[in-house]
């Protein structure tokens, strides 16, 4: 009976507008695809060949010596870094470790540097609140290969199509912290704030971002974890790194390869990990 009544309403083309809008997108905006895609991946190539470039023992050191400082001179977090840096060095996956932090480096800043203002706009405005919130519940809930199909469209392959999905992936976590954190200072510090005469912009800088920045580094860290999690599914366009590695080993069944690169990873994100929760406990070593 229903297979009936359905059969008298005529299927909705989804697939079909969906193609011919980003067909139309890709054709019109080509003017700012293209440059993107070759100079900023220009910029990504030069990097990850910069930090591969530098012998792995000064990396690896000044590693050590940066997460030694940041944990408030503690040896754990030093010690496993010139192991498990070491360790992938000793596998022969050194360039592909830097390919890798190149990805998530870009990714995570640009993720940083449109999510802290957004949250901050999303805090300021119910309006913009109202209207950004289900745009990131979107972001989230789409399952992030689907990212890699406009990345595809309008970059084609490589790391910078693969920044654009890692950056749509991982930068709801920054808004959202930002937006909480703004929306929990005190009402009675604002309210002091604005009784000494502070102008918006002081009482943003001096006053509310500060006393939000526990939240708004727990959103940072997800956001970076998040950018990291997309070096595999990245890969699968052509992006390098561990996560092509991994996919290659996927392929072909090679078991021990694939997981001397999935251990690379892990190592990588337990140093990024540690690094950024640190950061946030930095005054209170």
């Amino acid at each position: 009976m229903f297979d009936a009544i359905m059969d008298f309403i005529p299927r909705i083309p989804i697939a079909e507008g969906t193609k011919r809008g980003t067909d139309w997108v890709t054709e019109k905006f080509s003017f700012l695809f293209n440059p993107i895609k070759e100079h900023f991946g220009n910029f990504m190539d030069i990097t990850s060949d910069a930090l591969s470039a530098i012998p792995p023992v000064i990396i690896i050191i000044l590693a050590a010596l940066f997460t030694f400082f940041i944990t408030g001179k503690k040896f754990g977090l030093a010690a496993f870094s010139i192991v498990g840096l070491w360790l992938i060095y000793n596998q022969g996956l050194w360039e592909h470790l830097m390919s890798t932090f190149t990805l998530v480096l870009i990714a995570s800043v640009l993720s940083i540097m449109i999510g802290v203002p957004v949250g901050i706009l999303m805090s300021k405005s119910k309006t913009a609140e109202t209207i950004i919130t289900p745009v990131l519940d979107f972001m989230q809930t789409m399952p992030a290969f689907v990212y890699l199909i406009p990345a595809v469209a309008f970059f084609g392959i490589g790391m910078v199509p693969g920044v654009f999905a890692s950056l749509i992936f991982a930068t709801p976590p920054t808004v959202r912290f930002t937006n909480l954190g703004i929306r929990q200072v005190s009402r009675e510090l604002v309210e002091a704030s604005e009784a000494f005469g502070s102008t918006g912009s002081q009482k943003l800088f001096k006053v509310e971002l500060p006393m939000a920045k526990a939240t708004i580094m727990a959103g940072i860290n997800q956001t970076v974890m998040l950018a990291l999690s997309m070096v595999v599914i990245a890969s699968m366009i052509g992006a390098p790194g561990l996560g092509r590695e991994v996919l290659s080993a996927l392929q072909r069944a090679q078991v021990g390869t694939g997981f001397v690169a999935g251990l690379g990873i892990v190592i990588l994100a337990i140093i990024i990990d540690r690094v950024t929760q640190n950061l946030n406990r930095k005054k209170d070593a």
